[in-house]
Protein backbone atom coordinates (compact mmCIF):
# COMPACT_ATOMS: atom_id res chain seq x y z
CA UNK A 1 0.00 0.00 0.00
CA UNK A 2 1.26 3.48 -0.69
CA UNK A 3 2.05 5.35 1.96
CA UNK A 4 0.59 9.02 2.36
CA UNK A 5 2.81 11.96 0.67
CA UNK A 6 3.06 15.39 0.47
CA UNK A 7 2.12 16.23 -3.44
CA UNK A 8 3.01 19.29 -5.47
CA UNK A 9 1.56 19.33 -8.98
CA UNK A 10 2.67 21.85 -11.72
CA UNK A 11 -0.09 21.34 -14.14
CA UNK A 12 -3.75 21.14 -13.88
CA UNK A 13 -5.05 20.61 -17.22
CA UNK A 14 -7.30 17.73 -19.06
CA UNK A 15 -4.72 15.21 -17.72
CA UNK A 16 -3.37 16.70 -14.03
CA UNK A 17 -6.70 17.41 -13.28
CA UNK A 18 -7.50 13.44 -13.34
CA UNK A 19 -4.45 12.92 -11.61
CA UNK A 20 -5.17 15.32 -8.88
CA UNK A 21 -8.29 13.57 -8.15
CA UNK A 22 -6.89 10.48 -7.74
CA UNK A 23 -4.14 11.60 -5.67
CA UNK A 24 -7.00 13.64 -3.22
CA UNK A 25 -9.07 10.43 -3.09
CA UNK A 26 -6.13 8.88 -1.70
CA UNK A 27 -5.82 10.67 0.79
CA UNK A 28 -2.26 12.07 -0.32
CA UNK A 29 -1.87 15.85 0.86
CA UNK A 30 -1.82 18.60 -2.29
CA UNK A 31 -0.97 21.37 -3.57
CA UNK A 32 -1.14 22.81 -6.83
CA UNK A 33 0.28 25.55 -8.64
CA UNK A 34 -2.00 28.77 -9.42
CA UNK A 35 -2.13 28.90 -13.53
CA UNK A 36 -4.45 30.46 -16.36
CA UNK A 37 -4.12 26.81 -18.53
CA UNK A 38 -5.26 24.62 -14.86
CA UNK A 39 -8.76 23.27 -15.65
CA UNK A 40 -11.78 24.62 -12.62
CA UNK A 41 -10.13 23.39 -9.32
CA UNK A 42 -12.98 24.35 -7.23
CA UNK A 43 -13.98 20.73 -6.55
CA UNK A 44 -9.96 20.01 -5.74
CA UNK A 45 -9.97 22.88 -3.22
CA UNK A 46 -13.26 21.24 -1.68
CA UNK A 47 -11.36 18.10 -0.86
CA UNK A 48 -8.19 20.24 0.77
CA UNK A 49 -5.85 20.82 -2.43
CA UNK A 50 -4.52 23.99 -1.43
CA UNK A 51 -3.02 26.68 -4.26
CA UNK A 52 0.48 28.19 -4.54
CA UNK A 53 1.74 31.01 -6.05
CA UNK A 54 4.94 29.63 -7.54
CA UNK A 55 6.79 26.74 -8.33
CA UNK A 56 9.19 26.96 -5.84
CA UNK A 57 6.66 27.52 -3.25
CA UNK A 58 4.70 24.02 -4.72
CA UNK A 59 8.18 22.43 -4.30
CA UNK A 60 9.02 23.63 -0.58
CA UNK A 61 5.22 22.23 0.47
CA UNK A 62 6.23 18.53 -1.44
CA UNK A 63 7.88 15.68 -0.95
CA UNK A 64 7.15 14.74 -4.19
CA UNK A 65 6.49 17.31 -7.47
CA UNK A 66 4.90 15.99 -10.12
CA UNK A 67 5.14 18.08 -13.88
CA UNK A 68 1.90 17.88 -16.28
CA UNK A 69 3.25 20.51 -18.46
CA UNK A 70 2.73 20.29 -22.09
CA UNK A 71 6.57 19.56 -23.56
CA UNK A 72 10.46 19.98 -22.47
CA UNK A 73 10.16 23.87 -23.19
CA UNK A 74 7.66 24.10 -20.70
CA UNK A 75 9.23 21.53 -18.35
CA UNK A 76 12.34 23.46 -18.20
CA UNK A 77 10.98 26.63 -17.56
CA UNK A 78 8.91 25.66 -14.78
CA UNK A 79 11.97 23.61 -12.95
CA UNK A 80 14.38 26.31 -13.83
CA UNK A 81 13.49 29.21 -14.46
CA UNK A 82 13.08 32.21 -11.11
CA UNK A 83 11.12 31.19 -8.24
CA UNK A 84 10.95 27.66 -10.43
CA UNK A 85 10.62 24.23 -8.73
CA UNK A 86 14.81 23.32 -8.58
CA UNK A 87 14.94 26.64 -5.63
CA UNK A 88 11.91 24.95 -3.70
CA UNK A 89 13.23 21.58 -3.69
CA UNK A 90 14.34 19.27 -0.28
CA UNK A 91 16.95 17.36 -0.36
CA UNK A 92 15.57 13.95 -1.27
CA UNK A 93 12.56 14.90 -2.80
CA UNK A 94 11.53 13.40 -6.20
CA UNK A 95 10.29 15.10 -9.71
CA UNK A 96 8.13 12.94 -11.68
CA UNK A 97 7.66 14.55 -15.27
CA UNK A 98 4.51 12.70 -17.12
CA UNK A 99 4.83 15.11 -19.41
CA UNK A 100 5.84 14.38 -23.68
CA UNK A 101 9.33 15.35 -23.68
CA UNK A 102 12.56 15.26 -26.08
CA UNK A 103 14.88 12.48 -24.00
CA UNK A 104 18.28 13.93 -24.66
CA UNK A 105 16.59 17.41 -22.61
CA UNK A 106 15.39 15.20 -20.31
CA UNK A 107 18.10 13.12 -19.14
CA UNK A 108 19.92 16.50 -18.60
CA UNK A 109 17.15 17.62 -16.69
CA UNK A 110 17.69 14.28 -14.40
CA UNK A 111 20.94 15.11 -13.90
CA UNK A 112 20.59 18.86 -12.90
CA UNK A 113 17.54 18.17 -10.01
CA UNK A 114 20.39 15.57 -8.92
CA UNK A 115 22.72 18.12 -8.43
CA UNK A 116 20.44 20.00 -6.09
CA UNK A 117 19.94 17.26 -4.40
CA UNK A 118 16.46 15.67 -5.86
CA UNK A 119 15.47 13.19 -7.81
CA UNK A 120 14.22 12.12 -10.97
CA UNK A 121 12.00 10.24 -13.41
CA UNK A 122 10.04 10.47 -16.30
CA UNK A 123 6.06 8.89 -16.28
CA UNK A 124 5.01 9.56 -19.50
CA UNK A 125 1.24 9.02 -19.79
CA UNK A 126 -0.64 7.36 -22.60
CA UNK A 127 -4.77 6.85 -22.69
CA UNK A 128 -7.63 9.89 -22.14
CA UNK A 129 -8.55 12.40 -19.91
CA UNK A 130 -11.19 10.13 -18.95
CA UNK A 131 -8.71 7.26 -17.57
CA UNK A 132 -7.26 10.18 -15.73
CA UNK A 133 -9.95 10.75 -13.42
CA UNK A 134 -10.28 7.23 -13.07
CA UNK A 135 -7.47 6.46 -12.22
CA UNK A 136 -6.51 3.98 -14.99
CA UNK A 137 -3.59 5.74 -16.75
CA UNK A 138 -1.06 4.04 -18.38
CA UNK A 139 2.27 5.32 -17.56
CA UNK A 140 5.84 4.52 -18.96
CA UNK A 141 8.82 4.95 -16.42
CA UNK A 142 12.30 6.17 -17.00
CA UNK A 143 13.59 5.08 -13.74
CA UNK A 144 16.89 3.64 -11.93
CA UNK A 145 15.46 0.39 -10.21
CA UNK A 146 15.62 1.43 -6.79
CA UNK A 147 13.50 4.78 -7.45
CA UNK A 148 11.62 3.01 -9.81
CA UNK A 149 10.57 0.57 -6.90
CA UNK A 150 10.29 3.26 -4.03
CA UNK A 151 7.63 5.52 -6.18
CA UNK A 152 6.26 2.62 -7.49
CA UNK A 153 3.04 2.50 -4.91
CA UNK A 154 2.22 6.15 -5.42
CA UNK A 155 1.93 5.38 -9.47
CA UNK A 156 -0.29 2.60 -8.93
CA UNK A 157 -2.69 5.23 -6.82
CA UNK A 158 -3.48 6.90 -10.19
CA UNK A 159 -2.36 4.31 -12.82
CA UNK A 160 -3.31 1.62 -13.95
CA UNK A 161 -0.64 -0.18 -16.27
CA UNK A 162 2.55 0.93 -15.31
CA UNK A 163 5.90 0.02 -17.31
CA UNK A 164 9.50 0.32 -16.22
CA UNK A 165 10.77 1.24 -19.92
CA UNK A 166 14.76 1.33 -18.36
CA UNK A 167 16.76 4.18 -16.75
CA UNK A 168 16.12 7.89 -16.79
CA UNK A 169 14.77 9.13 -20.32
CA UNK A 170 13.46 5.70 -21.75
CA UNK A 171 9.44 6.99 -20.55
CA UNK A 172 9.97 9.81 -23.03
CA UNK A 173 11.41 7.58 -25.72
CA UNK A 174 9.09 5.28 -25.64
CA UNK A 175 6.03 8.09 -25.31
CA UNK A 176 7.56 9.13 -28.66
CA UNK A 177 7.48 5.53 -30.39
CA UNK A 178 3.89 5.77 -29.17
CA UNK A 179 2.77 8.53 -30.15
CA UNK A 180 4.36 8.33 -33.54
CA UNK A 181 2.61 5.26 -34.35
CA UNK A 182 -0.75 6.39 -32.71
CA UNK A 183 0.09 9.89 -34.60
CA UNK A 184 1.30 8.20 -38.01
CA UNK A 185 -1.89 5.76 -37.74
CA UNK A 186 -4.40 8.66 -37.24
CA UNK A 187 -2.65 11.12 -40.49
CA UNK A 188 -2.93 7.62 -42.88
CA UNK A 189 -6.90 7.19 -41.50
CA UNK A 190 -7.70 10.54 -41.56
CA UNK A 191 -6.38 11.00 -45.40
CA UNK A 192 -7.76 7.44 -46.11
CA UNK A 193 -11.34 8.69 -44.93
CA UNK A 194 -11.12 11.86 -46.85
CA UNK A 195 -10.00 9.66 -50.11
CA UNK A 196 -13.08 7.43 -49.49
CA UNK A 197 -15.36 10.16 -49.67
CA UNK A 198 -14.05 11.98 -52.49
CA UNK A 199 -14.30 7.95 -54.49
CA UNK A 200 -17.97 8.30 -53.20
CA UNK A 201 -17.71 5.64 -50.55
CA UNK A 202 -20.36 5.45 -47.91
CA UNK A 203 -18.98 6.39 -44.36
CA UNK A 204 -20.26 3.20 -42.95
CA UNK A 205 -18.76 0.76 -45.62
CA UNK A 206 -15.97 1.89 -45.08
CA UNK A 207 -15.66 1.85 -41.63
CA UNK A 208 -17.05 -1.87 -41.85
CA UNK A 209 -13.93 -2.76 -44.18
CA UNK A 210 -11.45 -0.95 -42.26
CA UNK A 211 -13.08 -2.43 -39.06
CA UNK A 212 -12.85 -6.48 -40.16
CA UNK A 213 -9.34 -6.09 -41.58
CA UNK A 214 -6.23 -4.67 -41.61
CA UNK A 215 -7.44 -0.93 -40.34
CA UNK A 216 -9.00 -1.74 -37.06
CA UNK A 217 -7.18 -0.78 -33.81
CA UNK A 218 -7.68 1.76 -31.42
CA UNK A 219 -6.90 4.70 -33.36
CA UNK A 220 -10.14 3.72 -36.04
CA UNK A 221 -12.26 3.72 -32.51
CA UNK A 222 -10.99 6.85 -31.61
CA UNK A 223 -12.00 8.16 -34.86
CA UNK A 224 -14.81 6.53 -35.65
CA UNK A 225 -17.53 8.93 -34.04
CA UNK A 226 -15.90 12.14 -36.16
CA UNK A 227 -16.30 9.73 -39.42
CA UNK A 228 -19.95 8.40 -38.68
CA UNK A 229 -21.14 11.40 -36.88
CA UNK A 230 -19.20 14.60 -37.18
CA UNK A 231 -18.32 13.90 -33.53
CA UNK A 232 -14.62 14.72 -32.12
CA UNK A 233 -14.72 13.74 -28.96
CA UNK A 234 -13.21 10.38 -29.39
CA UNK A 235 -9.78 11.72 -29.43
CA UNK A 236 -9.50 15.04 -27.24
CA UNK A 237 -6.00 15.58 -28.60
CA UNK A 238 -5.05 18.95 -30.64
CA UNK A 239 -3.84 19.38 -34.23
CA UNK A 240 -1.07 21.68 -32.26
CA UNK A 241 -0.11 18.69 -29.64
CA UNK A 242 0.21 15.84 -32.78
CA UNK A 243 2.67 18.61 -34.55
CA UNK A 244 4.45 18.99 -30.99
CA UNK A 245 4.63 15.19 -30.28
CA UNK A 246 5.94 14.17 -34.31
CA UNK A 247 8.63 16.88 -34.28
CA UNK A 248 9.65 15.60 -30.85
CA UNK A 249 9.75 12.19 -32.46
CA UNK A 250 11.96 12.98 -35.23
CA UNK A 251 14.40 15.39 -33.12
CA UNK A 252 14.76 11.95 -31.52
CA UNK A 253 15.29 9.91 -34.21
CA UNK A 254 17.86 12.46 -35.76
CA UNK A 255 19.79 12.01 -32.61
CA UNK A 256 19.65 8.43 -32.39
CA UNK A 257 20.60 8.29 -35.85
CA UNK A 258 17.79 6.60 -37.01
CA UNK A 259 15.81 6.26 -40.08
CA UNK A 260 13.02 9.06 -40.32
CA UNK A 261 11.50 9.68 -43.37
CA UNK A 262 8.20 8.53 -42.98
CA UNK A 263 7.77 10.35 -39.77
CA UNK A 264 9.22 13.17 -41.93
CA UNK A 265 6.50 13.73 -44.29
CA UNK A 266 3.79 13.27 -41.56
CA UNK A 267 4.84 15.82 -39.50
CA UNK A 268 5.05 18.08 -42.84
CA UNK A 269 1.45 17.16 -43.05
CA UNK A 270 0.61 18.42 -39.31
CA UNK A 271 2.43 21.42 -39.93
CA UNK A 272 0.78 22.28 -42.57
CA UNK A 273 -2.55 22.13 -40.84
CA UNK A 274 -1.19 24.25 -38.21
CA UNK A 275 -0.03 26.77 -40.35
CA UNK A 276 -3.37 27.13 -42.09
CA UNK A 277 -5.06 28.07 -38.14
CA UNK A 278 -6.35 24.53 -36.93
CA UNK A 279 -3.91 24.17 -34.65
CA UNK A 280 -6.68 24.11 -31.84
CA UNK A 281 -9.01 21.60 -33.53
CA UNK A 282 -9.18 17.73 -32.33
CA UNK A 283 -6.84 15.32 -34.17
CA UNK A 284 -10.24 13.84 -35.72
CA UNK A 285 -10.98 16.85 -37.56
CA UNK A 286 -8.04 16.61 -40.29
CA UNK A 287 -10.53 14.52 -41.58
CA UNK A 288 -12.67 17.13 -42.96
CA UNK A 289 -9.70 19.72 -42.79
CA UNK A 290 -8.31 16.79 -45.84
CA UNK A 291 -11.76 16.54 -46.76
CA UNK A 292 -11.94 20.22 -47.95
CA UNK A 293 -8.73 20.73 -50.07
Amino acid sequence: MSKNYRVGMVGIGLMGHGIASCLLRHSHELCFLDHPGNQPVDDLIDKGAVIKRTAREVAEASEVVILCVTGTPQVESVLFDSQGVIEGLGAGATVIDCSTAIPSSTVKIAERVAAAGGQFLDAAMTRTPKEAAEGRLNLIVGASDELFRDVYPLLQDFAENITHGGPVGSGHKLKLLHNYVSLGFTAVLAEASAAARHAGIADDVFLEVLGNGGGAGVVLERLRPFIAADDPSGFRFSLANTLKDVGYYNAMAEDVKAPHSVAGAIEALYREVNEQGHGDRLAPELIRILEMR
